[in-house]
């Protein structure tokens, strides 16, 4: 199968995710008893939204969000375990694939699979994700970067390998919610003035990395002076004015908005909940959502979506080894 980049991974059509979305309502038998351990209680308020450093995050705009409770943390692979135990889930990445979603492709080579950043050799032109982008079989949350690798001992992970769809299986089960991309914001912001990161002016305060970002040059040699070349354990870095931890880097995190890149160009001040339709002229017809916060891959030579107000984006079904989630819950 040829490898795409993240965004672009395992599309399907509408019939596909119809039998998704049957599957995820079949899977998600059992629901747990809403709680609101390791959640922390936003009180909601008034800020501005955005930044003016992309297109599809522009103009800055003033927005309004009601109170809400916000996981401390990103979900880990030993909550996600329990949620996988309690209810049998199968993830998107781990279900087979439907020949007629995939024309031309021989039948060996649909396997249950997933995207798997994989660095190459030397530099290479960053016009191209494909370089360092690979389909990987097997790849799936509990084998993160393919059938070797393995979540023991990383319990305290955050869990990737997460789809939309898988996320939002896992918040329904926990008497939760995926966070609005407002919700998101509002978060990370945490009441501080409009700074280009949500840690404030500059990308290394005080000579210490506030984030689990990418150093070095991009794709090939991470040193990893922030501490990790991939996801940290959850809670590594300082905790934000609300006392929540790694908005920023990591692991991106899916919101329950849809995905246009022209939506802040509406009026959508009073406690936004996304679109009716998602648009991505990249991709023209394919059903994307928002994700937020960037991952241990946004680098300063590539994709700064650390840069607060910036937005990512994901197809609905699509997974890889730097995305993941948090929930949010109602008063």
């Amino acid at each position: 199968m040829a490898a795409t980049g993240c965004a672009a991974m395992c599309k399907a059509n509408t019939s596909k995710k119809a039998l998704l979305l049957q599957s995820i309502k079949n899977d998600s038998k059992g629901q747990t008893a809403a709680s609101t351990n390791e959640m922390v209680w936003i009180e909601g308020g008034d800020f501005s939204m955005g930044t003016n450093d992309y297109p599809d995050a522009k103009p800055v705009h003033k927005v309004s969000v009601k109170g809400y409770w916000i996981d401390e943390h990103e979900v880990t692979n030993a909550q996600f375990t329990a949620f996988v135990k309690a209810t049998n889930y199968v993830t998107i990445a781990e279900r087979p694939l439907d020949p007629k979603d995939y024309p031309g492709v021989p039948l060996d080579k649909l396997v249950p699979g997933s995207a798997v950043f994989s660095p190459p050799a030397g530099k290479v032109s960053l016009e191209n994700m494909q370089e360092w982008w690979q389909y990987v079989p097997g790849a799936n949350w509990q084998h993160p970067s393919g059938p070797e690798s393995t979540i023991a001992g990383l319990e305290n992970n955050p869990v990737v390998q997460i789809s939309y769809l898988d996320a939002k299986a896992y918040a329904d089960w926990a008497g939760k919610r995926l966070p609005t991309e407002a919700e998101w914001e509002f978060t990370a912001r945490a009441g501080r003035p409009h700074t280009k990161y949500y840690w404030g002016t500059e990308l290394k305060p005080n000579g210490k990395w506030p984030a689990n970002i990418f150093q070095g040059t991009f794709p090939n040699n991470n040193t990893a002076e922030d501490g990790f070349a991939g996801a940290a354990p959850v809670k590594s870095f300082p905790k934000n004015p609300y006392g929540i931890y790694d908005l920023e880097g990591n692991v991106w995190e899916w919101c329950s908005d849809l995905y246009r890149d022209d939506y802040y160009k509406s009026n959508i001040g009073d406690n936004p909940k996304g679109p009716s339709t998602s648009n991505d002229p990249e991709e023209p017809g394919v059903e994307k959502h928002v994700q937020k916060g960037g991952s241990f891959l946004c680098s300063d030579q590539y994709c700064i979506r650390y840069v607060a107000g910036s937005r990512g984006k994901g197809e609905t079904t699509s997974a890889c080894n730097h995305l993941g989630f948090r929930c949010v819950r109602d008063k």
